[in-house]
């Protein structure tokens, strides 16, 4: 086995880990989460945990990554806590369960790309939803997707991630800024906008609790954070330059175009007379696609929209199977060809059932997301809170250019509020998910 990659440039980490980030969470399910848990009281909740809970969480996995230089299982063993490597296992487990059905998602996603070029769906967005969403021809696709990501991983950290990275990132903002710019001219523009960002503070007061599972979710999800990628990618990092920083810059860039989608989309929702939270887990995809059908260049603006989806799509996938690449590579020392090839073909066996009906795939988007992300988050924060701080802020402070209060800072808020928030979200989905598995498949 080789001397482990490296990043090429520190501009190229960051552009991977933001496009780790910038992936389906944002785009498609962003907006209907937002839609389902009342609009901008829950947009508040989940700016307000990205920032004091997901980064902090974030943090943790760059200081692992950082200092192990290895995989997400065999990097704690590699700084002195093999007893933690659980959480690496966790992890792994958490990347190819999402993974299996985050395929079958972009396989939609492709196959809306043709429909939008073609117009196929105009005869009935319902419909169309309903012959893509299932069936020979959705595993199909699903198999076309992971493909591409397998082809871009196959190629290593510099050649592949990084180079798809400094294409797709800035593609995936430029083509938003332009939605977001037409869907300020829509009609509805300004009822899509209050719903969207102006908060009942009433509202936020009552249903705060009741938010914050759904928000600590999104998070999550959206940053890529309790499955491994940021220890992988911290991994490839060889210089000490300030995380903080780096981890301030991904956090930011995320939020910023999660909170543009919705800019994009509740304009188009509104303009159309669409019920915000209508169409469940395919919302991005059948009301939208109902509403490109009757705007003026709904055909162009759906084929754009459906290709940011698709960008993005990529750029986070990417990042979910080089965790488990990673690992193969590290353990076996097989070639990153042959790592990359047995991972694909796991994941898409693994998936197969959520190709075939939707069911599969809430329950595992409720298992993985609800649950398995947040426990990994958690063990992370106490981890790094209580067990590896001494050696976590020496880590840290390598490269940091802040007050000395900051890495203790850091500390303390993995040890209190990061750890009580997220085991009571742990505790309210556990029963969620029993619920919804019981509901969709018993």
């Amino acid at each position: 086995m080789g001397s482990r990659e490296t990043w090429a440039t520190r501009l190229g980490f960051i552009l991977a880990a933001i496009g780790s980030a910038v992936g389906l969470g944002n785009i498609w399910r962003f907006p209907f989460i937002t839609a389902e848990s009342g609009g901008a009281a829950f947009l508040v909740v989940y700016l307000l945990l990205v920032a004091f809970i997901g980064l902090p969480v974030m943090l943790v996995e760059f200081v692992i990554g950082r200092e192990s230089k290895q995989n997400v299982v065999d990097a704690f063993p590699a700084i002195g806590y093999g007893n933690w490597k659980a959480i690496g296992v966790i992890g792994s487990i958490t990347g190819f369960i999402i993974l299996s059905y985050y395929s079958v998602v972009g396989g939609w996603v492709i196959q809306y790309i043709l429909g939008s070029i073609t117009g196929a769906y105009t005869g009935g967005a319902e419909a169309y939803f309903g012959q893509v969403s299932s069936g020979l021809n959705t595993a199909g696709f699903d198999l076309l997707f992971i493909l591409l990501v397998a082809g871009v991983v196959g190629f290593g950290v510099r050649d592949g991630l990084e180079r798809a990275a400094k294409l797709l990132v800035p593609s995936v903002v430029g083509l938003m800024l332009f939605l977001a710019v037409y869907a300020a001219t829509l009609p509805g523009a300004a009822e899509g906008y209050a719903y969207y960002l102006s908060p009942n503070l009433a509202t936020l007061r009552s249903d705060a609790l009741a938010i914050l599972p759904a928000a600590a979710g999104q998070a999550f999800f959206t940053l890529s954070t309790g499955v491994g990628v940021m220890i992988t990618y911290g991994s490839y990092l060889d210089e000490d330059r300030s995380l903080l920083r780096d981890g301030f810059v991904i956090m930011l860039a995320d939020t910023c175009i999660a909170v543009l989608a919705g800019l994009i989309v509740f304009p188009v929702f509104f303009a159309q007379g669409i019920a915000p939270g209508d169409g469940g887990i395919g919302a991005t995809f059948v009301s939208l696609a109902g509403a490109f059908t009757t705007l003026p260049g709904g055909r162009l603006i759906g084929t754009v929209f459906f290709v940011i989806l698709l960008l993005a799509a990529l750029t986070s996938a990417f990042s979910i199977l080089e965790v488990i690449v990673s690992f193969i590579i590290d353990t076996t020392g097989i070639e990153r060809s042959a790592a990359t090839a047995g991972s694909v073909a796991g994941i898409f066996v693994v998936g197969l059932p959520t190709a075939f009906d939707l069911k599969y795939l809430t329950v595992y988007d409720a298992i993985a997301n609800n649950v398995l992300l947040l426990l990994g988050g958690l063990l992370l924060a106490l981890f790094g809170g209580w067990v590896y701080a001494t050696d976590a802020v020496t880590e840290f402070s390598k490269g940091l250019n802040a007050p000395q209060f900051v890495p203790k800072l850091w500390i303390w808020v993995l040890r209190v509020p990061v750890v009580v928030v997220l085991s009571y979200v742990l505790y309210q989905n556990i029963a969620d998910v029993i619920q919804t598995i019981q509901t969709s498949l018993l």
